[in-house]
């Protein structure tokens, strides 16, 4: 059954990667963008490789824009847009967490509401969120980016249990990625650096931290977006999506073993 399904964050990386796959499956696939010149460059990206996309802008952080999906009939909307930043909580600026919130949370929850008040009325719809395992366990340094992906999947969580006392109609489904190799946890992560080298209580270990966090990342991170996008997949498709969907299945294994631990 082909749906018509909308993407946000679909620029790069997990976004661009599940409206291809979702669009190759025969899905309608509306992939939106923070900028009009990320809309262009997946226009022609997309038409180089062959698939098929309606691309537009879409700023989930501005109210305008949001506001183009009442004209929208939408059987699943993917919240994947967000942006990461990191540093210690003892003395990180409390504005970048603001802005961190404002994208991941704030802005995602009232583009949610707009798609909401459709599907409502239809009786028919599908809301995915696209938290994190940063949302599951406390990393230090990484805290302003994991603090809102801990409160989106208490959202996606409430939201689900919410919907279903209006007859099960609208499903709700979180999607937790682990770490992933698409240069977004490098940037993230290399974000407190650029204050916290002179300016900070940890500024004598940062090279260090720097050093020893590159070494993780190679480590652990996945190569592929495959897992993630296929959780994406099964999730846009199913009747009735389960609450999570973990991936890669081995890092969302080892957070919960750490949780079970108290580590």
């Amino acid at each position: 059954m082909q749906k018509t399904i909308l993407i946000t964050g679909a620029g790069s990386g997990i976004g661009r990667d599940a409206a291809w796959a979702l669009a190759a499956r025969g899905h309608r696939v509306i992939a939106t963008t923070q900028t009009e010149a990320q809309a262009q460059a997946l226009r022609d990206d997309s038409a180089h490789a062959g698939r098929r996309l309606e691309v537009f802008k879409l700023d989930i952080t501005q109210a305008e824009d949001r506001e183009r999906l009442r004209d929208l009939s939408l059987d699943v909307l993917v919240n994947n847009a967000a942006i990461g930043d990191s540093g210690s909580l003892a003395e990180v600026d409390m504005a970048r967490v603001r802005q961190v919130f404002e994208v991941n949370l704030f802005a995602t929850l009232e583009l949610t509401q707009v798609a909401l008040a459709g599907m409502i009325a239809r009786k028919h719809g599908t809301v995915l969120f696209v938290s994190s395992v940063a949302g599951r366990l406390p990393v230090p340094f990484l805290m302003p980016y994991g603090m809102t992906k801990f409160a989106l999947s208490a959202a996606g969580a409430a939201l689900r249990a919410e919907m279903d006392q209006l007859g099960r109609h609208i499903q709700v489904a979180l999607i937790e990625p682990g770490a992933i190799h698409t240069g977004f946890n490098q940037r993230m992560t290399g974000a407190k650096f650029e204050w916290m080298r002179e300016n900070s209580y940890f500024k004598d270990q940062a090279a260090k931290m720097q050093a020893r966090e590159a070494r993780e990342f190679r480590l652990v991170e996945a190569r592929s977006t495959r897992s993630v996008v296929a959780c994406i997949v099964r999730a846009a498709e199913a009747r009735r999506p389960r609450l999570r969907y973990v991936a890669p299945w081995l890092q969302g294994l080892v957070v919960r073993l750490a949780r079970m631990v108290g580590v």
